[in-house]
């Protein structure tokens, strides 16, 4: 887990106390804490109604969640924000799953399924390969809730995601904001009719609007050269021409709107009495169904109200591309298949654990491995049970480099009890 500096100097002011104080009865999940040290002993009276002292200790949740939410002003964002450090926790299994529970509902009642899996890619996919350092390198690391980064023209409209989101962060202060853009990422493909996406969880945040990558790192939807930029993007990611091909295949989900994109048509057939808000273009006539029917209908491309981007059309039209679109256009479940890996691997882009092998929702519970059930080699390891088995290995000091270590004082004891046993049958 990465620890920040735990002492900070903050310079007093009566509108940082009436934001916490006013704030504090809804936005300030529990899970953060910061030691707080004064520049002065004189400066602690101008703070009086947080009763702190030089080089006290204090539990400050209330400053840290308005640095983080998007509903702070933005004038506190900004002035603060570089100065709070906090130690990221990693997520708790029983809210995560709760709060998986609430997405499923939210998804009913707003139907914002494309934006939901919007958000968690482009919190993943700023994700450099090249760069080591954490958080330098990008991916999922919470970024995308800094008011810095949603401005970057690739995200535009995406505040409409973290404002429905944020009640459940709210709700849920044990889950990352990195977690729950996944989360809810790979549950709306879920809740849609998809596959069944093999996430984990686990993914440490980042603290400050400094941390943010810079702007430039995601795809664009015309570029000059749309192969050419589609591999630069994704290749810097470590992804692969049949991994982008997959990836763009969940545009078979949601609508592009040109007062946010500058694609599209204002409105279509299929867009014009919603659900949800009104308008847009879709790129299928069912456009919350997550389904094969992008790749069929832009190979098609008989329905000038479908869109088709610069990007979407160079699928069919790149030899390195098309051989991937052509199969999934013909095969649905092969589609699927590869959808689900690729959409797991982007998930985990340039994220940090903790715990290391990250957390599993599904399939480790209840799961006991019992070794006359595989014994006649007809069933495998299901993937939970494998982390599973692999984290306990890792835990005694295992790994698939290297074999365990000797236990040197089990080694001796083992010797002087059969040296015992050979004695005594020697004896009678």
């Amino acid at each position: 887990m990465a620890r920040c500096p735990s002492h900070l100097t903050l310079t007093p002011s009566p509108t940082m106390a009436s934001l916490a104080g006013a704030a504090s009865s809804r936005l300030f999940p529990s899970t953060y804490r910061a030691r707080i040290s004064l520049s002065s002993p004189a400066s602690s009276s101008s703070l009086s109604p947080l009763s702190l002292s030089s080089s006290s200790s204090y539990s400050f949740a209330p400053l840290k969640c308005l640095l983080t939410s998007p509903l702070a002003p933005h004038f506190f964002l900004n002035q603060r924000a570089s100065s709070m450090s906090t130690v990221a926790a990693a997520s708790d299994l029983a809210q995560l799953k709760s709060a998986r529970e609430d997405i499923k509902e939210l998804l009913k009642s707003k139907f914002c399924h494309p934006i939901l899996v919007r958000l968690g890619w482009h919190d993943a996919g700023t994700y450099n390969k090249n760069i080591e350092e954490w958080p330098k390198r990008g991916g999922a690391n919470g970024s995308l809730r800094f008011e810095i980064e949603l401005k970057h023209g690739a995200n535009a409209g995406l505040v409409n995601a973290l404002n429905l989101l944020q009640p459940i962060k709210d709700k849920y202060s044990g889950v990352t904001y990195a977690d729950l853009f996944q989360l809810a990422s790979a549950t709306a493909i879920e809740e849609a009719g998809g596959p069944k996406i093999p996430m984990k969880y686990g993914r440490v945040d980042v603290s400050a609007p400094e941390e943010c990558p810079e702007e430039g790192r995601l795809p664009s939807a015309g570029p000059p050269n749309p192969a050419d930029h589609l591999q630069e993007i994704f290749y810097r990611m470590g992804l692969n021409d049949q991994e982008i091909v997959a990836l763009s295949g969940a545009h078979t989900l949601g609508r592009s709107r040109p007062d946010r994109s500058g694609w599209g048509k204002p409105e279509t057939k299929y867009t014009k009495n919603g659900p949800g808000a009104p308008g847009g273009q879709s790129w299928t006539a069912e456009w919350l169904k997550f389904d094969n029917s992008y790749f069929r209908d832009i190979k098609e491309r008989k329905d000038e109200d479908l869109l088709v981007l610069p990007t979407d059309a160079v699928l069919f039209e790149d030899p390195s591309f098309k051989v991937y679109a052509e199969k999934y256009a013909d095969d649905q479940e092969a589609f699927f298949k590869d959808y689900a890996a690729a959409h797991a691997k982007l998930s985990n882009l340039g994220a940090k654990f903790d715990p290391p092998q990250g957390i599993l929702l599904d399939g480790v519970a209840g799961e006991k491995f019992v070794a006359a059930n595989y014994s006649t080699g007809k069933r495998e390891l299901s993937e939970a049970m494998k982390q599973k088995i692999r984290a306990e290995y890792e835990a005694v000091g295992g790994s698939p480099d290297k074999p365990l270590k000797s236990n040197y004082f089990l080694n001796i004891m083992i010797v002087i009890a059969v040296l015992a046993l050979l004695t005594s049958l020697l004896g009678n």
